[in-house]
């Protein structure tokens, strides 16, 4: 049986949708999609998704930086694709469609980059996220891993914390290597960006 993300979660993230953009969050979000882009590197005319996309800030910004830019967000929660629909200003180069980070609904080898801002932390099945990372990207194509770490370097498990229903992880440096090395993701680097937030990235 799939490990799927409890369904008040989801309602949780639903419900904030509308007012999620004015929220202090988002503009903390913002921060780090802007320090994030500092490392981002991208092939011309990439095509890259953005797994838990909100409402899909980041990718507005990496296609008002990148002219050819094709993008896909993907988000769990209805309302934040409808609010990331409805302020699209990048259509038809950016679309965004409901789904599951365990069962990401595109083919092998269809990315140059993945990213997951923010919102790794909230999944039950970590392995199960990379595996499909892996799966989707092409050969020598990118993921971006940006979460709160546990600042525990050598440590190899996560950080179970009761914040929100169903709890979120924090993973440190070792966790974040293990991940990758057992769906065949080379780790290229850890980057603190603001506070306790590390960017990791990958390789395929």
């Amino acid at each position: 049986m799939i490990n799927r993300i409890p369904n008040n979660k989801q309602q949780l993230f639903d419900r904030w949708a509308s007012s999620y953009d004015t929220l202090f969050p988002s503009v903390f979000y913002q921060a780090i999609h802007k320090r994030l882009l500092e490392y981002v590197e991208l092939p011309k005319q990439a095509n890259v998704l953005d797994i838990g996309c909100g409402t899909g800030r980041l990718l507005d910004r990496l296609a008002s930086q990148e002219p050819t830019l094709q993008a896909t967000g993907l988000d769990f929660s209805a309302e934040m694709i409808r609010q990331a629909r409805a302020h699209n200003r990048h259509r038809p180069r950016i679309i965004f469609i409901e789904g599951n980070a365990i069962a990401l609904p595109f083919a092998e080898n269809q990315f140059d980059a993945v990213f997951n801002t923010l919102s790794f932390l909230h999944y039950d099945s970590p392995e199960q996220v990379f595996q499909q990372v892996s799966r989707v990207l092409r050969p020598n194509g990118r993921f971006y891993l940006v979460d709160i770490t546990t600042g525990r370097q050598s440590e190899s498990e996560s950080a179970y914390v009761p914040v929100s229903p169903g709890g979120v992880r924090f993973y440190s440096r070792g966790a974040r290597d293990r991940l990758g090395k057992q769906v065949r993701l080379n780790c290229l680097g850890h980057y603190h960006l603001l506070g306790p937030v590390l960017l990791t990235v990958f390789a395929k």
